[in-house]
Formats: C-alpha cells, structure tokens, sequence
C-alpha cells in the first residue's frame, strides 16, 4: 500500500482545513487508517483513527474538532479540521495497518504502512 497525504497550508486560528490520503494498492477497505502528526523536535503523535468497519477514535486534543473518514470506493481517507488551534500545527501524516500487530490504534507501531506527511500551519 502507498499513500499520498495532501491537504495542508497556512491558514488562521478558527479556519477549518480538509487532509486527504489516497492508497494505492488492493484492499485498501481492509485496512485500519490512522492520522498522525509530528512537530519538530516531539515525538509522533496520534491523532485520529478509523477501523475497516468505521469505528472512529480520536486523541482528546482534536475530539470535537476533527473528523475522521473513510470513502473506499475512492481508497482515501480524509480529516476534516475545525476551529484549528496555533498547538494544530505539524506535520500530519496518514498510516494504514492490516491488522496485523498487537498494539493500540494509539501506537504508531500498529500501522504498517505511511504516506510522507502533509504541512499544516495555523497561525494566531
């Protein structure tokens, strides 16, 4: 599986922002989807995921905020932002796992595949 993450700029505190990820490959259905993100300097931390089945979970930071969706016929996932925060701001990157590991969806270690990240900046 490959994916492309896109979707992100510069935009204001309180704007709303679309990140999209396109996989290529079979069975992209099949596949738990998750978004991360990474500021300079810290640790890659989770942001959203959402099983094959559509089971949404989110870090308490973005709940309320973001959403988290899947269109198979389109193999893309995508994270709809709202009332982003200047603490938004990262490198966000799309991850797909198979099911295959024993870890939280939380845990970067779970997915197996990532695309190459998306800048978003939110400034005050």
């Amino acid at each position: 599986v490959q994916l492309q993450a896109s979707g992100g700029g510069l935009v204001q505190a309180g704007d709303s922002l679309r990140l999209s990820c396109a996989a290529s490959g079979r069975s992209f259905s099949m596949y738990g989807m998750g978004w991360f993100r990474q500021d300079p300097g810290k640790e890659r931390e989770f942001v959203a995921h959402i099983s094959s089945g559509g089971t949404t979970m989110y870090a308490d930071s973005v709940k309320g905020r973001f959403t988290i969706s899947r269109d198979n016929a389109k193999n893309t996932v995508y994270l709809q932002m709202n009332s982003l925060k200047p603490e938004d701001t990262a490198v966000y990157y799309c991850a797909a796992g198979d099911y295959g590991r024993f870890y939280s969806y939380r845990d970067s270690r779970w997915y197996n595949y990532w695309g190459q990240g998306t800048l978003v900046t939110v400034s005050s």
